[in-house]
């Protein structure tokens, strides 16, 4: 398992932002490889969000992203704000008993 984050500076209205967002999460969700994610929004800092995703693997990933449909939500999402996406592997999980 991969996991995928991303932080995202929104400069454009964030209702847009969450709309595209929402798209582009259905988009992914339809990929083969996806597992799961979660959009967190910063609490004192209304333009910051985060984007946590989990794939089986970065094989998956990558295809996700290179299948042309994808290009319409990066362009949607760059035009609203910044973002720093980087790729990470798990090493210590642990849940409350």
């Amino acid at each position: 398992m991969i996991t995928f984050i991303n932080r995202f500076e929104v400069t454009g209205p964030r209702d847009e932002f969450e709309e595209a967002f929402d798209r582009t999460s259905a988009f992914f969700a339809s990929q083969p490889g996806f597992i799961r994610h979660r959009l967190l929004h910063h609490i004192n800092d209304p333009d910051l969000y985060v984007n946590v995703a989990d794939w089986t693997d970065e094989e998956s990933f990558r295809r996700a992203l290179g299948q042309p449909e994808f290009a319409a939500h990066r362009a949607a999402l760059r035009a609203l704000g910044s973002s720093d996406p980087n790729l990470y592997t798990p090493m210590l999980e642990r849940v409350a008993r």
